[in-house]
């Protein structure tokens, strides 16, 4: 006889949770939040036996429509916490990377900036002033607001198994010395920077989980899931095997800059082993 391992999950975050163009919709509302029936949550809930599941994840959310609704071209997202019950056991969160427009920073920028200095860092130099560097100053600050998020989870939902999912690498490894400008039309150097920016992001959301289990106390288990190494060769520069849309939107398979099927099948089997 079936029987649930979890009885109410709720998945929380932004686009890279919702799963923007990949087929198919979900037709839940609102229809702005571009959700995909193939997303990791999606996926997750089967894979970990939820009895009931509350996919609210919403694309271009950011750590403030946690406990804020947000509006999209198709509608109002509640706040995304309004989901949480008392008796919520399973709680995914991926969030921060729209936070001070950290990601759409990058790949809004960079792009355009290439043919400036080919091999160089155009971008980087765009968003450092007076030798501090912008964006990795905005990633310190998202650690703390991601942190009073799982706060406020732990008030919440105090008996859940939180989860908080890291973002997969969208650039390769600097050490491989890769590049793929018709994909990723970034100068040389600003992969690179690129790839720290992620890893900084990555580093922020760990300590964040780790500032927040030390605070509550007794009360959820709450565990950073890091993609980067699940996804290792799985970037956009990674042709077949990537997880990652490139520059081009394509809207059988995913929106640019944002995870495919495949990447979503990739993070939904790595929460799973976590949860084994």
């Amino acid at each position: 006889m079936w029987k649930p391992r979890f009885e109410h999950y709720v998945a929380l975050g932004d686009s890279y949770t919702s799963g923007p163009l990949i087929p198919v919709p979900k037709l839940t509302p609102p229809l702005g939040c571009v959700r995909s029936m193939l997303n990791y949550p999606t996926l997750l809930a089967v894979k970990a036996r939820a009895g009931s599941f509350d996919d609210v994840s919403c694309g271009g959310a950011e750590t403030s429509h946690m406990t804020a609704p947000q509006r999209t071209p198709l509608g109002t997202n509640a706040p995304q916490l309004d989901a949480l019950r008392p008796d919520t056991d399973l709680v995914t969160l991926g969030i921060g990377g729209n936070d001070e427009s950290v990601f759409g920073g990058i790949v809004g920028t960079c792009p355009g900036l290439r043919d400036l200095d080919p091999t160089g860092a155009p971008c980087r130099e765009h968003f450092t002033g007076d030798g501090a560097d912008e964006l990795l100053a905005a990633v310190e600050r998202t650690g703390d607001r991601v942190e009073a998020v799982l706060r406020e989870i732990g008030t919440r939902s105090p008996e859940a198994r939180v989860l908080v999912v890291g973002y997969p690498r969208i650039t390769p490894d600097p050490g491989v010395g890769t590049t793929c400008p018709k994909v990723l039309p970034f100068a040389d150097g600003d992969l690179e920077w690129a790839h720290g920016v992620e890893t900084a992001l990555a580093d922020a959301l760990r300590e964040a989980v780790h500032r927040a289990n030390a605070a509550h106390g007794p009360g959820p288990e709450m565990s950073f899931v890091d993609m980067h190494p699940a996804s290792e060769g799985h970037d956009a520069c990674s042709a077949d095997g990537a997880w990652i849309q490139g520059r081009i939107t394509n809207p059988l398979v995913a929106m640019s800059y944002h995870p495919n099927a495949a990447g979503m099948r990739g993070v939904a089997a790595k929460l799973h082993r976590v949860l084994s």
